[in-house]
């Protein structure tokens, strides 16, 4: 038993430096600086007493610490008590040291219930500075976040070691949102769900296999660049989904591509997008992500009352996992492809007609435009392949004039434009495109960054928890689940035997 003085001992330390630091604040020295070097004096010394108000707590933990009956996963009981077994700890404020009894058993593991009672993470590092990482590094480089703990707590970390933090800090991400409970119906909202790409440079080892193939046949014509044509097959795709609700908002093909010089009233406001939800990975492929949006979406909608569009740029292997995913939940899925690529497609036709910089091309667009929004897409891609053929056009001329038309004619089933505009639905990509430049682009192509799949996964991961509004919820059952890992799974039953 712990006597009152022994206690009371505990926090001398602290009160000593305290004090030293009122009565430095009290003294000539303090009285002739300016404020900002008082800012600095009164940080740097105010991490020190909380340092050692940390410091001192511990301590009389450890002097509170009584003995119970340990016994482990293995169901062997832990009869020998060690005590001042002591560890490391850095934290926001500083390092401290942390002693406790160790229940001992010969050729087990030690097993420490004060380490429980405090969450402690297995390494030297707090959640604290964990946390930390896990914010800065989704800012910066990790250099940068490196930086940036430091400056704002006095305690360095290294780069290595942020990296290793930041990895730590996303492990539980997927089953964080797995385990959300569902929402309630919308029932008048739209569900719309949204999935693209975006390449990561990697380190070599991290390419996937046919990419990493490819980059060891390649042999370029020059040494210091890249001819036409040539790739540095150095990147892998990372997939990119999206999930958001929409109040449907009723528009015509006119309202779309209305103009400055349109006369009249303006077009209604485009549909806005509410509730969005974001998820990237660099690990997993299309499909798993296409399933984690789907799993995002049912969870808002699990009795499926509400009506389901799906927003892709058109690729093929997204449409088809799409379609999978909708038929295995026997889900309605209307899949549309985003009108910008196809106006990129017709404007690329466009070249093989006009001049570049012809005011007429742009009159060309906009009319092969409204066709398509009209439901006319098998047409305009006729109307694109007669022309070219009447003006004779050599194959290496049309060729974009042809893709074209292909690309309306592959995809028109997906090009429903007069249901989706009447019904008030969505007819762009934008939301994910955004996404993608958020989420990879403005973190991930950081010049000079080539990543590993581990760091560039934890990276994406941490982006869209804090995407989505989710991060404090999130640490919340991350603390959680490290207790369970580190410290109940030791323990039989995952009790942990705490003195009162």
């Amino acid at each position: 038993m712990v006597n009152a003085q022994e206690e009371t001992d505990t926090f001398v330390k602290a009160r000593a430096s305290f004090e030293e630091m009122l009565c430095w604040l009290e003294g000539s020295e303090s009285a002739a600086l300016t404020h900002a070097e008082l800012e600095d004096q009164v940080e740097r010394r105010g991490r020190e007493v909380q340092r050692l108000m940390l410091q001192d707590h511990l301590d009389l933990r450890c002097l509170r610490e009584d003995r119970v009956r340990v016994v482990d996963a293995e169901g062997i009981v832990h009869a020998n008590v060690e005590p001042d077994h002591g560890r490391c700890l850095s934290t926001v404020v500083g390092t401290v040291g942390v002693s406790r009894l160790a229940y001992r058993h010969l050729g087990a593991s030690n097993l420490h219930p004060a380490d429980a009672a405090l969450n402690l993470p297995t390494e030297l590092h707090s959640h604290g500075l964990r946390r930390l990482a896990a914010i800065e590094s989704t800012r910066g480089s990790f250099d940068e976040a490196s930086e940036a703990i430091e400056r704002s707590t006095g305690v360095a970390v290294a780069k290595r070691q942020v990296e290793s933090l930041t990895a730590a800090a996303a492990t539980d991400v997927e089953d964080f949102y797995a385990e959300r409970a569902p929402e309630p119906d919308a029932s008048s909202d739209l569900m719309v769900v949204s999935v693209d790409g975006k390449g990561i440079v990697m380190r070599p080892d991290a390419l996937r296999e046919a990419t990493a193939r490819a980059a060891s046949a390649a042999i370029p014509k020059l040494e210091t660049r890249l001819s036409k044509g040539e790739k540095r097959y150095r990147k892998r795709m990372a997939e990119v989904g999206a999930v958001y609700d929409l109040c449907p908002v009723p528009r015509s093909a006119a309202d779309v591509l209305a103009s400055k010089h349109d006369a009249g009233a303006s077009a209604p406001p485009a549909p806005k997008a509410t509730g969005k939800w974001v998820t990237a990975s660099v690990a997993d492929d299309a499909a798993e992500v296409v399933t984690r949006v789907f799993d995002e979406a049912e969870r808002r909608d699990p009795r499926h009352k509400r009506c389901w569009v799906a927003l892709v740029d058109g690729n093929n292997h997204q449409i088809d996992r799409i379609n999978a995913e909708a038929e295995n939940r026997e889900l309605k899925v209307t899949v549309l492809v985003d009108l910008i690529h196809v106006m990129e497609y017709i404007w690329g036709a466009a070249w093989c007609f006009f001049a570049q910089g012809d005011q007429a091309a742009e009159e060309w667009v906009r009319a092969k435009t409204l066709a398509v929004l009209e439901g006319n897409a098998r047409d305009v891609a006729a109307g694109i392949r007669r022309r070219a053929s009447t003006a004779r056009l050599a194959k290496a001329k049309r060729k974009n004039a042809d893709a074209c038309a292909t690309y309306l004619t592959n995809k028109a089933p997906y090009l429903d434009y007069p249901t989706a505009l009447a019904a008030g639905w969505p007819v762009a990509t934008g939301i994910i495109e955004g996404t993608c430049r958020y989420l990879v682009a403005d973190r991930m192509d950081i010049t000079g960054a080539r990543w590993s799949v581990d760091g560039a996964e934890a990276v994406l991961k941490l982006r869209a928890v804090r995407s989505n509004g989710d991060f404090d919820e999130y640490w919340t059952f991350h603390l959680a689940r490290e207790q369970q890992r580190v410290h109940e799974s030791r323990y039989a039953d995952g009790i942990i035997p705490l003195a009162a």
